[in-house]
């Protein structure tokens, strides 16, 4: 049987080789630096070349967009004000919570308050006359 050099195994052989050949090709080219100095300028000469390409939007155009994004972020912000009050007012509603319990609240805090500081007066007067007791002591 003739060696046909038209065949895929003759074709993935000669491709293997050729892959090779390029790895062992590499050690005889420009060094690192080269490179990486080649690689840093063709990447500026890109940059340059896509920064002509920005389109500048005109005053105009700037004004129209910023008070579509503020209608917009109003629009949403009331909405979810909207949705959190009702969710809000639907729990309020199922556990049976009472806007008018939150002022009782603060005048029973308001009392514990005005109890606590009478308490703590009596504390520290007591505490001062029994200082005082202990220096006309000595």
């Amino acid at each position: 049987m003739a060696k046909d050099p038209n065949s895929e195994a003759a074709k993935k052989v000669a491709d293997a080789e050729k892959a090779s050949k390029k790895k062992a090709g590499k050690s005889g080219g420009p060094n690192i630096f080269v490179r990486m100095g080649k690689a840093i300028a063709k990447f500026f000469k890109d940059l340059k070349g896509e920064t002509k390409k920005i389109v500048w939007p005109n005053a105009k155009s700037v004004l129209k967009n910023t008070g579509i994004v503020i209608a917009v972020v109003l629009i949403i912000g009331i909405g979810i004000w909207v949705v959190d009050w009702g969710l809000s007012a639907g729990i309020d509603a199922v556990l049976g919570i009472n806007t008018s319990s939150s002022e009782e609240t603060s005048e029973e805090s308001s009392e514990a308050e005005t109890t606590t500081a009478a308490v703590v007066n009596t504390t520290v007067a007591e505490t001062t006359a029994a200082t005082e007791a202990e220096s006309q002591a000595e």
